[in-house]
């Protein structure tokens, strides 16, 4: 009874973390808000008196702008995403595949898939909802309390994600883009093994990014971190050795970076590295790693995909007994491929 009442009570703290993060955000972009509204006010001034920019000056920046940068909401990269806000208005689906494949021992291969639309309520802010999705196929690998048994399921929709993204600088009109996301997800199935496992997780992600030669070279770099709430249901003649069932609380950051080129009109190569970290209740740093692969993009008027190799380079943390050597491959694997396709409306 003592430890129930001690998991619910840490339960209880998580979402009042959870709250308090929420609120600290919002006190954070208001006040960035009406910060960078006077800043724009009194630059708007001076400049009114300076320049008076001529009509054609004036068209040809635009048509320079739109011809050498991305499109908002089109990712350039797998992995690491963009600060050039959704217009007002605007309406994006996008389609993300995520495979995992390989932990070095018997046959193991994951899929991840994301539905989602985005909105632009401002020219600064946004949102969007996705359904989420996983499938598995694994077999002569057993690790206990992430693989308890061997697992073959086809893609089942298991959780909802929602996010709101702010732009405080937009990378087309200032010297560097600077956005803030956060975000909330749900999910009932353990994407890593298959099983039910109810996770409640918060996000909070910080995105740069800048345009060079003219938008035919572009750097981004995102940081973040996740909060999560964890609890596995549970399985029958499974002990809690081989499969837990005690809630966990987990918290997860990260820190990636990339580089896209326009080799041709509409086509871009680029490449990016991810480091992650977690770290988890009962065993603190849980886990490491290190990815890194290229890229390669698409991005017409309306449509636009990317295609992105990601190996794992290093890693650390727990392992499981005969595994290969400076990799972690317990929850992450070998590589992962992602595909993503995006429409504007």
């Amino acid at each position: 009874m003592c430890l129930s009442l001690f998991y619910q009570n840490k339960k209880e703290l998580l979402i009042e973390i959870i709250i308090s993060c929420i609120d600290i955000v919002i006190i954070f972009i208001n006040i960035c808000k009406r910060e960078l509204f006077l800043l724009h006010i009194k630059t708007g001034e001076t400049m009114k008196r300076r320049i008076k920019p001529s009509p054609l000056l004036t068209s040809v920046f635009a048509a320079s702008l739109s011809m050498g940068s991305a499109q908002a909401g089109e990712n350039l990269l797998g992995y690491t995403g963009g600060a050039e806000p959704l217009p007002e208005g605007a309406l994006e689906a996008y389609q993300i595949f995520t495979q995992r494949s390989d932990k070095g021992t018997g046959s193991y291969t994951a899929m991840d898939s994301k539905t989602e639309l985005e909105y632009g309520f401002t020219n600064r802010f946004s949102g969007n909802i996705a359904l989420i999705g996983h499938a598995i196929e694994t077999s002569g690998l057993i690790i206990d309390g992430y693989l308890p048994e061997e697992k073959s399921s086809g893609l089942v929709f298991s959780g909802l994600e929602g996010k709101l993204k702010y732009s405080f600088l937009t990378p087309a009109l200032d010297d560097m883009g600077l956005a803030t996301a956060v975000g909330i997800e749900y999910d009932t199935i353990d994407k890593h093994s298959g099983q039910d496992k109810d996770t409640l997780s918060f996000t909070f992600d910080l995105l740069l990014q800048k345009y060079f030669m003219d938008g035919q070279l572009v750097w981004l770099a995102n940081t973040g971190l996740e909060a999560t709430h964890a609890q596995r249901a549970a399985i029958s003649g499974k002990t809690e050795d081989e499969w837990p069932t005690v809630p966990e609380m987990e918290i997860g950051t990260y820190v990636s970076t990339g580089v896209s080129y326009r080799f041709a009109p509409n086509w871009s190569f680029g490449a990016e590295a991810i480091y992650e970290q977690e770290h988890e209740t009962e065993v603190g740093q849980e886990r490491w790693s290190i990815f890194a692969g290229p890229s390669l993009h698409y991005g017409g008027k309306h449509f636009w995909s990317t295609l992105t190799y990601l190996p794992q380079i290093t890693g650390g943390g727990e392992t499981y007994d005969g595994q290969p050597d400076d990799l972690h491959l317990i929850e992450k694997t070998k590589q992962e491929v992602r595909l993503k396709l995006g429409y504007n409306f």
